[in-house]
């Protein structure tokens, strides 16, 4: 209350001691235009002086009066949906507030729909309750009354206060620029009327007519998801639970390697238990959540909230604050057990040893691996994700169980090993960052914004480097005071690592971390001007928008879990060109999957023979990815125009810009 009354005082004193003058910068023109028998849009056009901006429906709480527009009174009628907002909405820090806000220069248009049996009498009355300012001042809020009486002629006169008389059948027309941009066909149906349920229609065949570029890429993707397991497999080879089953398992072999063709057979079987047992538990996922469950899955606030306290805990303990393991009677009953077994089974069993033991070192490598590739929507990348994990994992266990004797070779677990376990401390702490981050971004929190994310990322990589240096020790140390020549550089590196995300704070892309950090509009303090805003995140509002002005849409399905998305606006959408293309040519509407907020009005749909209730603005935009496009991976982009149809392939993950560009293009 204490902030609205100071706002108040500050918009009335700033009024009375400005010059002895009347402002009026805004002037309200307001119509309606039938778009059939029985509906009409009421059409709400404010022009705005220039300097002035007058504000958008939605600001953030004690800040300045939002626009709103009430009515009082509807006779013999109803209103369909809430109120459209179908201008550009610009996003601007206000020196006045000392925030950023959202507002409209020059002009806005508000369209409210609304539904009659019958035109005659309908009659409607309200006010507009708006604020508006310009770089210096702010004028008090501000009501505007009016009164609407239709009738059958589609060229009507309204009657506001003030006596303004205007026409309903003025339209606004493309701008010069426009004209001459890449812009769709205008073509004799540019006079037709166009209904919200042409833009929610399935268009899935007349995208795929373009060519399923979204099938090559998945495949392509495959990879990059076989290549991370890899990767994610040979980081578990250096943590210390690993360590303790190369004895194990040598000590398991030497027993049977008195027949050497038996060995061999063996050792290989071996290899292959461990695979299979990874990539069974991988398929098991995907067969019991689904893909689109687990892609869901991973952009779930709460699950992602999960796992950043699983991966905060297990960092604790490699830091040495507790020992976290598994029942040793689990492990030691299974390795008793493969020791009296023969045969296949004795060796299966000989390879769930090795899961278990090691678990509590790479169970946190194989969640991060499973959430990462539950974004792609594929049924095979967990299974993939696993294999490549397994076989980089099963391929040293099966070179030892081949050749027993190279445990003698082994570097001495101790003191190094300990060292490893605080590196992947650190490391962990970074990367539960981020899960936190998907879920603050998804219900509005605003407790992690891009500056202090960053920030966080800087002190931990600075303590890892110190660290490395040997400048901090922890209680598992070994009493060792001496840096090695490979604690040295690492140490550098991860120091480099801190000091070059100093400039993220004042908005600097940092494309090498754009991956985890949150996106560029979170970023408070940004003196970096060349990223690429959305013009609107509803899509309703955006094809109104599109309809109105004549343009091609491009639809951003994304997601603020998303990691790729992140990567395609830091790496792709800051080029020069991108960015031209983006902001003169198109409407680009970004949709967010994964947001939580709840909906007005939740509805019900019947998705392949299932009745599901869309509760969440998330679940309604990943409902028209399926709906109308058959895709539920993010990234994926579609080019429509205002219509709804499809004016290309759609686009999905790919960080060349180039092509990016030529997809613009339609070439």
């Amino acid at each position: 209350m204490k902030k609205k009354f100071f706002l108040l005082l500050f918009c009335l004193f700033g009024f009375l001691f400005s010059e002895a003058q009347i402002f009026e910068p805004v002037h309200w023109n307001i119509s309606h235009k039938l778009t059939g028998k029985t509906t009409a849009d009421i059409i709400f056009k404010a022009s705005i002086d220039d300097g002035w901006h007058l504000y958008g429906l939605f600001l953030p709480p004690n800040g300045p009066k939002p626009t709103s527009i009430v009515f009082e009174k509807i006779e013999h009628a109803q209103k369909v949906g809430n109120l459209q907002a179908a201008s550009k909405l610009e996003k601007k820090f206000d020196s006045n507030f000392g925030m950023e806000l959202s507002w409209y220069s020059k002009e806005a248009v508000f369209v409210q729909k609304i539904s009659f049996s019958s035109i005659k009498n309908v009659r409607l009355e309200g006010y507009i309750e708006y604020m508006a300012c310009n770089d210096k001042s702010c004028l008090p809020p501000t009501t505007e009354p009016f009164s609407i009486q239709l009738n059958s002629k589609e060229i009507s006169s309204v009657v506001v206060d003030k006596n303004t008389t205007v026409s309903s059948s003025e339209k606004i027309q493309p701008t010069e620029d426009f004209k001459n941009a890449n812009q769709v066909d205008l073509s004799s149906e540019d006079n037709a009327e166009i209904s919200a349920s042409q833009w929610w229609t399935p268009v899935i065949k007349e995208l795929n007519n373009f060519g399923n570029v979204a099938a090559d890429k998945e495949t392509a993707s495959l990879w990059y998801v076989l290549l991370a397991g890899l990767l994610g497999g040979f980081l578990a080879l250096l943590t210390p639970c690993v360590w303790p089953i190369i004895p194990m398992t040598v000590s398991f072999f030497l027993k049977r390697s008195a027949v050497p063709s038996r060995g061999r057979k063996d050792a290989v079987l071996y290899g292959l238990s461990i695979i299979v047992i990874y990539v069974v538990l991988g398929l098991l996922i995907t067969l019991i959540f689904g893909a689109s469950a687990l892609n869901s899955m991973s952009t779930n606030a709460l699950f992602n909230l999960f796992f950043f306290v699983l991966l905060v805990v297990f960092a604790l303990s490699f830091f040495g604050a507790f020992e976290l393991t598994l029942p040793s009677s689990w492990s030691t009953k299974v390795d008793a057990k493969a020791e009296s077994t023969v045969g296949l089974l004795s060796i299966l069993l000989m390879a769930f040893t090795l899961v278990l033991v090691s678990f509590s070192c790479t169970g946190p490598i194989i969640g991060t691996l499973l959430v990462e590739v539950a974004a792609s929507g594929s049924l095979l990348a967990p299974a993939i994700g696993m294999f490549g994990f397994s076989f980089a994992l099963a391929v040293p266990f099966t070179l030892f169980a081949f050749f027993p004797s190279w445990l003698e070779s082994l570097p001495r677990s101790g003191g190094w090993l300990n060292r490893v376990k605080v590196v992947l401390a650190f490391i962990e702490l970074a990367f539960a960052l981020k899960f936190l981050s998907v879920a603050d971004l998804a219900y509005g929190w605003h407790i992690l914004d891009r500056e202090v994310f960053v920030s966080l990322w800087i002190v931990i990589f600075t303590l890892l480097g110190i660290y490395l240096l040997g400048k901090i020790r922890f209680p598992h140390d070994s009493e060792s005071k001496h840096t090695s020549v490979g604690g040295l550089m690492l140490g550098i590196v991860s120091l480099a690592f801190a000091v070059y995300m100093v400039p993220g704070l004042w908005g600097a892309p940092l494309k090498s971390i754009s991956a985890f950090a949150p996106p560029l509009y979170t970023q408070d303090f940004n003196l970096y001007k060349d990223e690429v805003h959305p013009d609107f995140t509803d899509f309703e509002e955006g094809m109104t928008y599109a309809a109105m002005k004549k343009m091609p849409v491009v639809i951003d399905f994304s997601g603020y879990g998303c990691v790729n998305c992140r990567k395609m606006e830091a790496s792709v959408w800051t080029d020069p060109q991108v960015k031209e293309l983006l902001d003169k040519n198109f409407v680009l509407i970004s949709l967010f999957v994964d947001d939580k907020t709840p909906l007005d009005q939740p509805f019900e749909i019947n998705e392949n023979g299932k009745t599901r209730k869309i509760k969440t603005i998330g679940d309604k935009w990943s409902y028209l990815q399926r709906h109308k496009f058959g895709a539920n991976a993010q990234p994926f982009y579609v080019m429509i125009d205002y219509r709804g149809k499809p004016l290309n392939k759609p686009y999905v993950f790919d960080t060349n810009a180039s092509h990016f560009v030529n997809w613009l293009n339609r070439k």
